[in-house]
């Protein structure tokens, strides 16, 4: 027990004691910050402890700053690979070796390095010919004369053949007076300027550079390729030329200049390759001197392969090969253009490889930093691109791509920045990067502005009415950005690479305005025979303001309908040609030329809200009284006060039936031959869950399922438009012949549901959609009363189910119980008498009858029209009589009746029962229209189906509720039923 207390003790003194040496303390792991050019002269960088060490007794940091080196006049005593030791010369006339280990008695000159150094023209010499180190270094002058033609080479310790220019020039390695030294080059007078321009242009900055590239170089390559058809050098030039923009100016003595002036120079030497452009020795560069010759390179020949979606001859890869040359001149490879070589953007080499799939529009983009185009592009390289032409079993060609270079400048003028073709300069050869001519001092020194290729684009056009998919030769469009070097890292430029796929749309353009104008017209007239049939269902002769407005309405919801048509049509011929087609005969219209569509598309829409929202007006303003045919069966006995004798009287009839086919009316007011719900689920589920909307991508495939890693094309928006009106439209077909064939059929039809209640109510309606023109359900019961027990309405049924009681028409042997009625100015007038002192009620104060009872003038008015109503069904006024008949097949088709009501009313059988048509049920046209639409509008605007969906359904359930409450106030006020009863 005292061990166990003792070895405790001990542990807890030891745990403290640890504690005090923080042991256990939390330590953090970080060092100092420090750069190599944080270290200066007598220290050097440490790679091991990313530190600076201070160097050795007599040592100094080397130029690269990560090790230490002998002081000027110290020799190298003892190295171990890690570290030196220095002793300095004990003469003050000694040099250090050039290997730094020894000292040696010079016979020419110290330098300031401490070394011996030799004049022009000879080498120095330290060993013998075993390697011995001499006692005194020798000046061994190189023989520049025949027949050794001899000099020190570049380090100065041998001496080797000197260049063939001195030689051919002057017969020694030295530059005769008359001769012109230049780059290392001795040159015969010769007609070229012998002052150049070695100034850069960089005219986004309004500013020129003069360049230490071109100064030491451009004179020397023009002179080399013009004298000794140097082809090396005349790459250099052309190379110069091409990093002044290929700019074309009267100046001849500035890169492009210097070019031209070769080029003409040697017309003697005929062109390479059979072709005018490209004369032998030189690069290609132009496509002439002279504007105007675009089309005609671009335009004049189809290509002699065409390029196929599908089938067994399909063909939709783009080969281009692009021969590579270095800044100097020289030739480094053939290369596939592909896999990220003219793509500055960093992305999966599959992904890149789509760009050369025809038909799929490709664009990447992304923003690089200054810092990281200066590491990875320290000297530009020049591509001139081909495309790869290969028939079967023929050998492959190469197609030259001009390029349309944006920054050129053609005597001071931008000409290839408009989009007339006859005011373009074609070129050839490309760079991407450019950090080499922006340097002025030195070769070594940062760039003051580097230029890079912001924008790159291929485009290929289609040849008109082609059935075989051939397209004209492609053009490469590039646009640079000059960039002032301030801050490379913060610094930022965006660059993009894309391919577009381009054909003459005017044809289309043309059809459409033709369609457009035809059912334009057309248009108009219905619109004018629907003002027409407005105008006799008001009874109104006159043309006046509210004449011309109905008729502006009539023709906005006629034109919606135009519009859509065609552009739902448009939509859906883009996405059947262009997605199915084998042989390329169709290519999809650029974004800039879908602008007009859109423009179709958010015309259809405003004009279709408002025949949408003029809809919602009428139904919420129309005219509705249900007619109670019920009668008192028997007389009860009601007590007189002050007479004390009983008075006989009528019993009240029920009113419940009338509350009852009131809420049953108010319920079919929003219902629909669709489920709205469902409608938005499954337009969603088709488009995002099956994958339909990849249908609208721009490229070629028709597959709905799409590998994560491969190229996602952009969005069409005729595409786009079509795919999704499309689905919202079969999906809403389907539903209505499934609802109007099955469902109404064999489930529920509460259209006609509604009609039967009426005659089991008793009780029939009258519906004025207009002042002389309404609707009529015939409701009187064939068995004379619907106030009754459930015995009695039971043996009513089954009377009328075995034929043994009248038929419910409001003929003799007639079944027709829905009516069209075109009613006369007399029988509106006394309807709208009896109702007047309802209306008054809403009306001026003024007008209102204050000692009044509201709850007693409904209920007077109410009884007032009810019998009214009920006398004219019963042909009791002669004066407003009418007459049944059938309605003409023209009457039906353009929706007028030809005969005006003058003496009689006219009901029209109407076994359709269109008096839906003051319901959502009757103008689902308009809805569905309405909904794909508002779908379409909110998708092109935020290319999202499931923001669309969600907001369509926002939009139906508001209309929806907005109708209902609105519409359960006018049943209220018209039919002079209390709102309370309706539930």
């Amino acid at each position: 027990m005292a061990t166990g207390t003792l070895r405790a003790i001990l542990c807890s003194f030891s745990i403290i004691f640890l504690f005090k040496l923080n042991v256990f303390s939390c330590q953090q792991f970080s060092i100092s910050f420090q750069q190599p050019s944080d270290c200066g002269v007598d220290s050097y960088f440490d790679i091991s402890s990313l530190s600076c060490v201070k160097c050795g007794p007599n040592q100094v940091s080397s130029k690269s700053g990560l090790a230490c080196e002998c002081q000027t006049g110290f020799r190298v005593l003892v190295s171990n690979g890690a570290s030196i030791t220095c002793q300095q010369c004990p003469d003050a006339n000694q040099g250090v070796t050039q290997d730094g280990y020894g000292c040696i008695h010079c016979f020419g000159s110290v330098g300031e390095s401490g070394k011996c150094q030799c004049p022009k023209g000879s080498v120095l010499v330290e060993r013998d010919g075993n390697g011995n180190p001499l006692n005194e270094s020798r000046c061994e002058a190189c023989n520049a004369t025949e027949p050794a033609f001899s000099a020190p080479d570049r380090t100065g310790n041998r001496c080797v053949r000197c260049e063939d220019s001195f030689i051919n020039s002057s017969q020694s390695c030295v530059c005769g007076a008359s001769n012109i030294q230049a780059g290392g080059m001795c040159f015969p007078s010769n007609n070229l300027p012998t002052s150049v321009v070695p100034n850069v242009i960089f005219s986004q900055l309004a500013n020129s550079v003069l360049s230490a590239w071109f100064s030491n170089f451009m004179y020397s390559s023009a002179a080399a390729c013009l004298l000794f058809s140097n082809r090396t050098a005349c790459q250099s030039l052309g190379n110069m030329c091409v990093m002044n923009m290929h700019s074309f100016s009267t100046i001849n003595n500035d890169a492009c200049g210097l070019y031209n002036t070769v080029y003409r120079a040697t017309a003697a030497q005929g062109s390479s390759q059979d072709i005018s452009y490209w004369r032998a020795n030189l690069p290609w560069l132009y496509y002439g001197d002279q504007l105007g010759l675009a089309s005609r390179i671009l335009q004049n020949e189809p290509l002699p392969v065409g390029f196929s979606f599908k089938g067994a001859q399909k063909n939709t890869n783009i080969e281009l090969r692009a021969a590579v040359y270095s800044v100097r001149g020289e030739f480094l490879r053939w290369e596939s253009v592909g896999g990220g070589n003219l793509q500055l953007c960093p992305d999966s080499p599959t992904r890149q490889q789509s760009a050369f799939t025809f038909g799929t529009a490709y664009k990447q983009s992304c923003v690089l930093t200054v810092s990281e185009l200066l590491n990875g592009y320290p000297e530009p390289v020049f591509y001139d691109v081909f495309l790869v032409i290969q028939k079967p079993q023929e050998v492959k060609h190469l197609l030259a791509v001009p390029l349309l270079n944006i920054n050129q400048q053609f005597n001071g003028q931008s000409t290839n920045e408009g989009s007339n073709m006859n005011n373009w300069l074609l070129t050839r050869r490309l760079m991407l990067v450019d950090t080499l001519s922006g340097r002025q001092n030195s070769l070594s020194s940062s760039p003051g502005v580097i230029r890079v290729a912001s924008n790159i684009k291929i485009g290929f056009q289609l040849v008109p009415n082609t059935q075989k998919g051939q397209v004209y030769p492609p053009l490469m469009t590039v646009t640079y950005s000059d960039i002032p070097v301030t801050d490379p890292t913060t610094q930022t430029v965006t660059v993009s690479f894309s391919l577009e796929y381009t054909m003459d749309q005017e044809e289309a353009r043309v059809k459409t305005d033709i369609a457009l104008g035809v059912l334009g017209g057309m248009a108009v007239v219905h619109s004018l025979l629907k003002t027409a049939s407005w105008k006799r269902r008001i009874a109104s002769p006159l043309i006046d303001l509210q004449t011309i407005m109905k008729f502006l309405v009539f023709y906005a919801g006629d034109l919606a309908n135009v519009f859509f048509i065609i552009t739902v049509g448009t939509g859906l011929y883009w996405l059947i040609f262009f997605k199915a087609q084998l042989f390329v005969s169709v290519l999809l219209p650029l974004p800039a030329q879908e602008e007009r569509f859109v423009v179709y598309v958010g015309c259809a829409f405003a004009l279709k809200t408002v025949q949408f929202l003029h809809k919602i007006l009428v139904q919420l303003s129309v005219d509705i009284f249900f007619i109670d045919w019920e009668r008192p069966r028997s007389k009860a006995s009601k007590h007189v006060e002050g007479s004390g004798e009983a008075k006989s009287q009528a019993s009240p009839v029920s009113i419940w039936r009338t509350y009852f086919v009131a809420n049953e009316w108010n319920e079919i007011q929003t219902i629909r031959k669709i489920n709205p719900t469902f409608q938005v689920i499954a337009v969603l589920f088709f488009l995002e869950v099956v994958g339909f909307s990849n249908l609208a991508l721009r490229d070629p495939s028709s597959d709905m399922r799409r590998s994560p890693e491969a190229y996602t094309p952009p969005y069409s928006l005729i595409l786009r438009y079509g795919v999704a009106s499309a689905m919202w439209l079969c999906i809403g077909l389907i539903q209505m012949i499934f609802f109007t064939v099955f469902h109404e059929r064999f489930v529920e039809d509460k259209i006609r549901q509604f009609v039967d209640l009426c005659s089991i109510s008793n009780i029939s309606v009258l519906l004025l959609s207009h002042r002389c023109f309404g609707y009529y359900i015939h409701g009187r019961s064939v068995h004379g009363h619907a106030d009754t027990n459930m015995d009695e309405m039971n043996t009513n049924l089954k009377r009328e189910a075995e034929n043994l009681c009248g038929q419910r028409g409001l003929l003799p042997n007639s079944d027709t119980q829905t009516f069209q009625i075109s009613i006369t100015n007399r029988l509106r007038a006394q309807y709208d008498r009896i109702i007047e002192p309802i209306n008054r009620r809403s009306g001026p104060s003024r007008l209102v009858d204050a000692s009044a009872n509201p709850c007693e003038q409904s209920t007077k008015a109410y009884h007032t029209m009810n019998r009214f109503l009920g006398s004219v069904i019963d042909h009791a006024h002669r004066e407003m009589d009418y007459i049944v008949k059938d309605k003409l097949l023209f009457e039906k088709l353009i929706g007028m009746e030809f005969i005006e009501p003058l003496d009689k009313s006219i009901f029209y059988n109407d076994d359709s029962h269109s008096f839906a048509d003051v319901l959502f049920y009757g103008n689902e046209a308009v809805l569905l229209i309405f909904d794909t639409l508002f779908f379409c509008v909110v998708d092109l605007g935020s290319q999202n189906f499931i923001l669309a969906a969600v907001l369509t359904y926002l939009q139906q359930l508001v209309f929806r509720l907005i109708r209902n409450g609105m519409g359960r106030r006018n049943l209220a006020s018209k039919t002079l039923v209390d709102k309370r009863f309706l539930i």
